[in-house]
């Protein structure tokens, strides 16, 4: 059973994210952000200016009581030891931001928007130092790589996926999911519903060069980054809708995803990510050797990258019932929690045990 944090917002909560200290922070329609204790006590509440929703929230993972927060075309940076509001504020973006990330050296911020480009910061002068253009619809999830602060991975609503190096205006590599899945969709029968792979959600593995996506197609796909490109190593369908969110733990093989079917999965790919890691190059050739069996109806799990793997199944499976919006992560008296904002106002604890 989850436990609920209530009273800390007046409509549907949109963001969360954990600092080192266990301080969790809550973005909200209508600029709410709330700051809560690890045992759901909020320490402080305020409206950001213009009422905007808060898309977005993350702390530095420097200096812990420093808050970055996107609503609207804004990005705002508050104490969280003195909540009062806005220590300043950024307009970097043309439209809605749906996604920011700081590097963990706290030296630049990604902002990824609405017109599909991703702002960067330096967060030293907080100036725009590259303006990244090459999504074509909604950017909807970008992320700094762990170990490589001047790479970070992008996805959007285009069905694409890329790789950057901030030292460059173009992407190093771009894959589309949707020419990705070509054989899978041709072998669907007639008249069968399809989603199409709209990229929702980003998460990359403490390792720095694995990294995970969700698609409105409800699969989970797993990538590794080799130099300047990256090829898909495990695929498998995870949702019976949409993946809202991935998250990988510290652990560096754990991923949760929550989805618009209103479960909350806890996967441990690393053993089946494991044996493609051994040998990238033949991931190639294996995908190309995919079968129809591969191609199972909704609901189902599969493997996609390879027909030998074995059927991957959750760890954890939890019905939280309501569409997700998003989940944190984080260890209360040293108990592994997961953290769940749905279309309510209060903030849904599971514990994190497996199965």
């Amino acid at each position: 059973m989850a436990v609920k944090w209530t009273s800390g917002h007046s409509s549907s909560i949109l963001c969360l994210n954990v600092n080192k200290e266990g301080l969790v922070a809550s973005g909200a329609e209508r600029g709410e952000l709330t700051i809560w204790d690890e045992k759901g006590f909020h320490l402080g509440q305020i409206q950001l200016p213009r009422a905007d929703d808060v898309t977005c929230v993350v702390f530095s993972p420097t200096y812990p009581s420093r808050l970055y927060t996107s609503h609207g075309e804004t990005i705002s940076m508050l104490d969280v030891r003195s909540l009062k509001g806005p220590v300043e504020c950024f307009h970097l973006n043309e439209e809605e931001i749906n996604c920011l990330s700081v590097n963990e050296t706290d030296s630049v911020l990604a902002a990824a928007d609405d017109s599909g480009a991703i702002k960067i910061m330096n967060l030293e002068n907080k100036k725009v130092s590259r303006s990244l253009r090459r999504h074509s619809n909604i950017c909807s999830s970008v992320a700094f790589r762990p170990q490589r602060p001047q790479s970070l991975v992008s996805c959007g609503l285009d069905m694409k996926v890329m790789l950057w190096n901030l030292h460059k205006a173009r992407p190093l590599w771009t894959m589309t999911l949707q020419e990705n899945e070509a054989e899978g969709v041709e072998q669907q029968s007639a008249g069968q519903f399809f989603n199409p792979p709209l990229a929702h959600s980003l998460s990359v593995a403490a390792c720095g060069n694995i990294f995970g996506c969700g698609g409105e197609d409800g699969k989970i796909r797993i990538f590794r980054v080799t130099g300047v490109k990256f090829e898909q190593e495990l695929g498998f369908k995870g949702h019976s809708l949409g993946v809202s969110q991935v998250l990988f733990l510290p652990e560096v093989y754990w991923l949760l995803s929550g989805g618009n079917d209103g479960k909350v999965l806890l996967w441990d790919v690393s053993s089946e990510a494991g044996k493609q890691l051994k040998s990238p190059v033949k991931s190639i050739h294996r995908r190309k050797a995919r079968t129809s069996a591969s191609n199972k109806r909704d609901g189902e799990l599969n493997t996609m990258v390879t027909s030998e793997h074995a059927r991957i199944l959750p760890k954890l499976s939890i019905e939280h019932g309501e569409k997700v919006n998003w989940i944190s992560y984080a260890e209360i008296k040293g108990f592994r929690k997961v953290l769940v904002a749905d279309q309510s106002s209060c903030i849904s604890v599971y514990p994190l045990t497996e199965t």
